[in-house]
């Protein structure tokens, strides 16, 4: 027996002589480890110091050497541009000389024409003169014709306005007696016809009382008829209406036993966890007296603790293993349930940017004929044998969500489409009026430079807002640089 005690005591020294060991390697290997991190970590520095010098070196003598480059493409431009001044201003003296030239020559003619002009003015002066006294002598003479003639007639038109007004006197005087008689008997009509349509008219008033009397009792009998097709007409919706009520309140009541039942769980799941607190500590005290009875029983205590440690081991990895697992958990729902605030609040912002036709109608329709929707619901009403269809069924209720997706995403594509073709067409633009100054700059007369944008074939999208025109633009060049090139 005391042979025995030694080994084993032997064997728990070489146990942790080989922990002490395996501490002083992975101390060592530690230190080694934190020594080269932090040489790293300084040749690291270093190098993005030097990185940072050199660029700033490179910067300094790129811009010098661009600089340069430059100053002497300036000067070119410069000396072409002096010759070209030089050349027009040559050309406009040559113009500025002969129209100096032109304008003394007209000069010249008009004096010419200005005497010729002159008299010939004079002679037509003389013989508008002579013709005017002529006309006037004429004039005089038929104006002295016409007051003989007027006079006369005059005479003669007093003497027949005088006969005609004693004619009418006597024609009024006639007139007036007539009237009177007539507007007699007219008043004595007018006071016959009055009281006999007062009579005919109180007549009536009569008649119609009784008969309106009789239609408001016709119709008061109506409404009573009417009131009570409508109390029988609308006694099952009433009795449809205290049936849903009533099941409405007893859906309450089973919302409400399921809140208790919830909250009973609850009760339940911290019950269990005090109790595992409760056995964790019971069992830190059951380690603690087995550690007591090592001495008086060590054999049966070491096997008790080989066989505690690989229990432990395995609680501990299983722990391990579901703390792991809880924690992807967590993040995963995290993740889900950002990506779905992302979702209500990019829906938000979609529905606000919605067109009065989406809005209306936020499913487009279907594309299927009658003959392959059929087809396709007699599909999804069998069951699904396979996997990936098992999976799909589950997540039929998001199909109205895959459609405005699909929409959404389609409408993406076709507006890059067209931005990655209009980027295009710009790029040529800005080369064709690149090309053009350049011509303008050597001092010829560049011809006008005239660049279409034909029609690029783009993904029809049926917003209002991502139309485009399908017509051809053409723009002169040369428009283009009298509004944007200075003169």
């Amino acid at each position: 027996m005391p042979g025995k005690r030694k080994k084993f005591l032997t064997e728990e020294e070489q146990l942790l002589q080989a922990q002490q060991k395996l501490l002083a390697e992975e101390d060592s290997r530690q230190k080694k480890e934190d020594m080269l991190m932090q040489y790293l970590k300084e040749k690291l520095a270093k190098e993005e110091n030097n990185t940072r010098l050199n660029s700033i070196k490179l910067t300094q003598q790129w811009r010098a050497m661009m600089r340069q480059a430059k100053s002497q493409e300036l000067c070119r431009d410069l000396e072409i541009l002096s010759q070209t001044f030089e050349r027009v201003v040559d050309r406009k003296d040559s113009v500025i000389k002969c129209l100096t030239k032109d304008l003394e020559e007209a000069e010249e003619q008009h004096c010419m024409a200005f005497r010729s002009h002159m008299e010939n003015v004079q002679r037509l002066l003389g013989l508008q003169a002579a013709r005017v006294k002529r006309l006037r002598e004429e004039y005089q003479l038929e104006v002295s014709a016409l007051k003989d003639e007027f006079d006369s007639e005059r005479e003669l038109i007093v003497q027949q306005h005088a006969h005609e007004i004693s004619d009418i006197k006597d024609i009024l005087f006639a007139m007036e007696e007539n009237f009177a008689e007539k507007e007699k008997e007219a008043l004595q009509e007018f006071h016959s016809s009055m009281d006999e349509i007062k009579n005919d008219v109180l007549e009536e008033k009569q008649a119609l009382r009784v008969q309106l009397e009789g239609a408001v009792e016709a119709l008061w009998r109506q409404f009573q008829v009417a009131l009570q097709q409508y109390t029988d007409a609308t006694e099952e919706r009433r009795i449809a209406f205290d049936a849903l009520k009533t099941r409405d309140e007893k859906s309450a009541r089973e919302i409400e036993a399921q809140a208790r039942r919830l909250q009973r769980l609850q009760d339940s799941m911290a019950s269990v966890r005090a109790r595992t607190s409760a056995l964790a500590r019971e069992c830190e005290e059951r380690n603690q007296r087995l550690r007591e009875e090592r001495a008086a029983a060590r054999l049966h205590a070491l096997q008790g603790k080989g066989a505690l440690g690989e229990q432990r081991s395995r609680e501990r990895k299983r722990l391990a293993v579901l703390a792991e697992h809880s924690h992807r958990t967590n993040a995963v729902l995290n993740t889900v349930l950002r990506k779905a605030e992302q979702v209500l609040k990019m829906g938000e912002i979609c529905r606000r940017m919605e067109t009065e036709q989406e809005k209306v109608l936020p499913f487009p329709p279907s594309a299927l004929t009658p003959e392959e929707q059929r087809d396709v619901d007699t599909q999804l009403a069998q069951t699904p044998t396979q996997q990936l269809s098992q999976v799909a069924a589950r997540y039929s209720s998001m199909e109205r969500f895959w459609c405005r997706y699909n929409k959404v995403l389609l409408e993406q594509l076709a507006l890059e489409h067209e931005r990655d073709a209009l980027q295009r067409e710009n790029g040529r633009l800005r080369r064709a009026l690149q090309l053009y100054l350049e011509g303008l700059s050597l001092g010829g007369d560049a011809p006008a430079l005239a660049t279409a944008t034909a029609a690029t074939p783009i993904v029809p999208v049926g917003d209002a807002r991502v139309r485009r025109p399908s017509h051809m633009v053409v723009i002169e060049a040369a428009h283009v640089v009298k509004h944007l090139v200075p003169s």
